[in-house]
């Protein structure tokens, strides 16, 4: 055999292999994108509403997704801390929200959209006035169906007190 025909033979078993590889380290990149991207969309959008089941998942896996990233883990730990705080106040809920903002900037960075998603971006989320009020609404009408249901527990337990001769 000729030293072309060993090239040829080795150009033939070793390029397949290198490019299964190439085309395996290009799907788990991509793969690791998306991920990162679903949870940034999930926390830019749960910014309106709150805590959803969604965001709560999405905070718990950024340390998987982000295991690279120690700018993402730092504020995500950052975040973490304040959550922790029992009863907070309004100067303690503002630290919460700052911290909130700094997890999706940095998530935005390790993204690549560094001065593309600026900090006021992330403050200012959009809310149709309609919906707020409806979010209001159905807060309130959670808040009167809990009051209604704490009333007539009251109102059974004082009857289950009362001596039988009564009733």
């Amino acid at each position: 055999m000729e030293i072309r025909d060993c090239l040829n033979l080795a150009a033939l078993i070793i390029i397949p292999i290198v490019a299964v590889i190439i085309g395996q380290c290009l799907q788990n990149r991509s793969e690791k994108r998306k991920d990162k991207m679903q949870i940034f969309k999930v926390l830019m959008t749960s910014r309106i509403y709150g805590w959803t089941i969604d965001s709560v998942h999405a905070l718990n896996v950024i340390d998987i997704v982000f295991s690279d990233d120690d700018k993402v883990r730092a504020a995500w730990k950052d975040l973490n801390d304040k959550y922790k705080v029992t009863n907070p106040d309004q100067q303690q809920l503002k630290k919460i929200e700052q911290a909130q903002y700094k997890l999706l900037e940095e998530i935005a960075n390790a993204l690549g959209y560094k001065n593309k998603i600026t900090w006021e971006t992330i403050q200012n989320p959009y809310m149709p006035e309609g919906m707020a009020t409806q979010i209001e609404l159905q807060k309130d009408m959670q808040q009167a169906y809990l009051s209604a249901i704490v009333g007539v527990n009251r109102i059974v337990q004082s009857q289950e007190q009362q001596p039988k001769d009564q009733q």
